[in-house]
């Protein structure tokens, strides 16, 4: 998060602090100087009070492996174990001065990019763990504050006696796994306020407590969110060939139709960014990453254990949400669409009953035929392909608009007219596969037809399709026990027609 003093952002605002709070006559420049110097007296003296000293920070490394080396050396339950120092750019007030004719002296302050020195707090406290706060000491004097709410969960689960196990950054497994999730959903801005308000009290600020306490406090802004879920498998294994149908099943995710669905945005010509679907590869272990405007979200399987989904966040104005730290619960959605969408396209199984009533002509209750849509007949095959390309559009589909896909996939040389097209529209209405939008000439999918779209193009593309042609083509790139079991079938046949003397004679 951000911490800002929102009475602080305009050269107006700080003449005002300089000139009414802290009670000066001119709101000279050489008063903020004589505000650092106060702000390094009072570091120093808690830096001596705590035993800790400055430790400056080299651009080649990494603050976070400096920061861990020095927390495996600290004991305390709670307390700043690191204060770090670096050089580092934001845009702070400089002050100028002029004189007129009359020897009038007037003060002039503008906000400047520069590179200044900012204070890291590493720090561990009782309830987020592991946790920094950076100042800058060049007004407005701006913040940053880092915490991790799987640390706070583990927290939480320790003072309520409930045993669990760690997984990296997250959960492998826990003895009460719905109180676990309670706890999660349970945080929220009030917790990481009151987290800010302890410390922000005990470090020392530029700004002091009376300070704060006139009306010149920090007000909190989301900088970067990171929201995860971790779905543990009961058996590895599983979960990493689970993970890699995943793969195989959403390389499409980053197209417009289908971004819409898991960000719940629409996505126009002028929408930024690239969207496009990712796949990397570390090793053997692969990764799904989908962009949006700022955002990016990424699937792994982490340590070999548990299927992880985490959406990072950097500008919550892509998702038209203000920034303020109380707007945190309305992105949590996110990682639920993408496994929701995700789920869909694996749970497609349908009962046998059901596959009978599409492949099979039926009646309606009040008396209608509904002709069939009979498995492996090309017109149906392309129909049901066809409407898999539909069901990610909110606003449906109309005739022409899939009549046109169908008429692709049926090839160069078929004819696809309008009133074919009617009387495909017309029987899976009937079958209750799609359903009218209200008011508009357009439909969209059923639960039912968007499975039974997803069943039957799986069945036909990679099982049927490379049975059958494994039966005509023994060069195909069907799988090698099948084509050994189809060759064994063809001798045990060809043994019954000798056995039969149905062999022609010479």
């Amino acid at each position: 998060m951000n911490g800002y003093v929102a009475t602080l952002q305009t050269p107006g605002q700080l003449v005002s602090f300089l000139t009414v709070h802290r009670g000066n006559p001119i709101p000279s420049p050489a008063l903020l100087k004589r505000i650092d110097k106060e702000f390094e007296s009072s570091l120093d003296a808690f830096a001596e009070a705590n035993d800790l000293a400055r430790f400056k920070f080299d651009r080649k490394v990494r603050k976070d492996d400096v920061a861990a080396a020095h927390r495996a050396d600290f004991a305390g339950s709670e307390g700043v174990y690191l204060i770090g120092v670096a050089q580092e750019k934001c845009y702070s007030y400089k002050g100028t001065t002029s004189h007129d004719s009359n020897s009038l002296v007037s003060v002039l302050f503008s906000r400047q990019p520069a590179f200044v020195s900012h204070y890291y707090f590493y720090l561990v406290d009782s309830d987020f763990g592991p946790a920094f706060i950076k100042v800058c000491t060049y007004a407005p004097y701006g913040l940053r504050i880092c915490v991790n709410g799987h640390e706070w969960a583990k927290r939480q689960l320790e003072k309520e006696g409930i045993a669990y196990e760690a997984l990296d950054n997250g959960f492998k497994s826990c003895a009460d796994p719905e109180r676990l999730q309670q706890i999660c959903d349970s945080l929220g801005p009030s917790q990481i306020k009151a987290f800010a308000d302890k410390w922000l009290a005990r470090l020392p600020m530029p700004l002091t407590n009376e300070d704060r306490a006139a009306g010149y406090d920090y007000m909190l802004s989301l900088w970067q969110v990171e929201i995860s879920r971790t779905q543990v498998f009961d058996v590895p294994v599983h979960g990493r060939e689970f993970f890699e149908e995943v793969i195989r099943e959403n390389l499409d995710l980053g197209r417009p139709d289908r971004v819409s669905l898991v960000f719940d945005r629409q996505i126009y010509k002028t929408t930024p960014g690239s969207f496009r679907t990712r796949v990397f590869e570390d090793g053997v272990h692969p990764s799904l990453h989908i962009e949006y405007k700022s955002c990016h979200v990424k699937q792994y399987f982490k340590e070999n254990w548990a299927l992880r989904t985490e959406t990072t966040i950097n500008n919550p104005g892509d998702f038209y949400v203000g920034k303020l730290l109380s707007n945190l619960e309305k992105l949590r959605d996110i990682n639920l669409r993408l496994l929701e969408v995700q789920r869909t396209s694996q749970a497609c199984t349908l009962l046998q009953s059901t596959v009978e009533d599409i492949t099979h002509p039926t009646v309606t209750q009040d008396g209608q035929r509904v002709p069939a849509l009979r498995f492996g007949d090309p017109r149906p095959m392309a129909l049901w392909a066809a409407l898999t390309l539909m069901c990610t559009l909110p606003q449906g589909f109309s005739n022409a608009s899939l009549r046109q896909h169908v008429a692709d996939l049926l090839g160069p040389h078929a004819t696809y007219k309008a009133n074919q097209m009617t009387y495909d529209l017309r029987r899976l209405k009937r079958k209750n596969l799609i359903e009218r939008v209200p008011k508009t000439h357009s439909y969209r999918l059923t639960n039912l037809g968007l499975k039974a779209a997803l069943f039957f193009s799986k069945i036909h593309a990679r099982i049927f399709k490379p049975a059958s042609a494994s039966l005509t083509d023994a060069r195909t790139n069907s799988p090698s026990f099948l084509t050994e079991a189809l060759t064994q079938v063809q001798h045990a046949i060809e043994q019954l027609v000798a056995q039969a003397k149905l062999e022609p004679a010479c």
